[in-house]
């Protein structure tokens, strides 16, 4: 298609894809761009309507503020006080009860109360005296300070009482290493990043292994799993455990056919006469088979998995064995035995 037969808007956000035809959806949204920018120049460029402020308004300086009903309130009730503080001092200089000027400091004192407050909340400064502890304070602003160093004391009591509950709250830390919750939350936060930096999805995580890493991922997956519950005790687990055992025993051929020549019933039936009857067996073949036996045992001994142990639960074993054994016997039977166990504890279940 030539350039000089396309129809495309010069507004149009596909102007410069040269296969781009403009249609009707392209025309609405040209059309509801510029309507959009009209409305914000009108009202960037709108004069801003009269608002009802009260110039006394503690709000005054807000732009968006407009006094309602409570701020007229609030303003009334501040011109009476100050009425009312003016002829209380009026009234106590004619008088006499305050000398020349006090009437003009009494003003002031929410200010000091203000200042006080600050200095309280920065460091606690007292302003103290050999005499008094506070010269430049009356009876009233002394008391006024120590309830707010008394609050400041209950508000820091108060946050380290918070602080030592919230580290209770939290989870222990593990005793040795890291929680695999924890490791599995920041790899999947370095996953994200990396996936982002290469523009992936979180399906596509697999397109960042390495040959190794996928290598040793499908040998993981082909692996069988581990025997559970009573799959322990099945024969093919048997037989793969009496194989494992024997991969590293090494095998006398020779010595295997002379003995089988050698013994016309090698291989008994239930007929044979000789029953009973052991073969000789050469020392080191029992040497051998001895030292298979005690590096089992050792194994076994050595072999050791962390798990949680519980002081009030009752013992019912004589040994780590019969435990583990026990164990088991509970997870597959131990809600059908319960009620069973409860009775005999009881001595309900015993006959009359």
């Amino acid at each position: 298609m030539e350039r000089s037969q396309r129809k495309v808007h010069p507004d149009c956000i596909n102007a410069s894809n040269p296969y781009h035809n403009c249609l009707d959806y392209c025309f609405s949204k040209i059309a509801e761009a510029k309507a959009q920018e009209q409305h914000q120049y009108t009202e960037r460029n709108r004069e801003p309507a009269e608002r009802t402020v009260h110039p006394k308004c503690i709000n005054a300086s807000n732009p968006y503020h407009e006094c309602v009903e409570y701020c007229f309130r609030r303003i009334a009730e501040a011109v009476n006080q100050t009425k009312t503080d003016a002829s209380e001092a009026e009234e106590a200089e004619d008088e006499g009860l305050l000398p020349l000027g006090a009437a003009h400091k009494s003003e002031p004192a929410s200010d000091e109360r203000a200042n006080l407050s600050e200095q309280n909340d920065d460091g606690d400064k007292r302003p103290e005296d050999a005499e008094s502890g506070y010269p430049q304070l009356d009876e009233r602003q002394k008391k006024l300070f120590e309830l707010r160093l008394k609050m400041n004391e209950v508000r820091k009591a108060n946050q380290m009482a918070m602080v030592a509950e919230k580290k209770k709250m939290e989870a222990p830390p593990e005793s040795r290493g890291v929680s695999k919750q924890k490791w599995l939350e920041d790899r999947k936060k370095k996953i994200g990043k990396l996936l982002d930096s290469n523009g992936l999805e979180m399906s596509k995580a697999y397109m960042l292994d390495t040959q190794e890493m996928a290598e040793a991922k499908y040998k993981k997956w082909e692996k069988d799993p581990a025997p559970f519950g009573w799959d322990v005790f099945n024969q093919k687990t048997l037989y793969n455990a009496y194989k494992k055992r024997t991969k590293n025993i090494e095998c006398d051929m020779e010595a295997y056919n002379k003995a089988k020549e050698a013994d016309p019933e090698f291989y008994r039936d239930a007929s044979s006469l000789q029953y009973g009857k052991v073969s000789k067996v050469a020392e080191d073949d029992v040497d051998r088979m001895v030292k298979e036996l005690q590096d089992r045992d050792a194994k076994r001994k050595a072999f050791s998995r962390r798990r949680r142990f519980h002081e009030e639960k009752d013992i019912d074993s004589i040994n780590d064995r019969n435990e583990h054994f026990n164990k088991k016997i509970e997870r597959a039977f131990g809600k059908y035995t319960l009620e069973i166990k409860n009775n005999l504890e009881r001595g309900t279940a015993l006959p009359d």
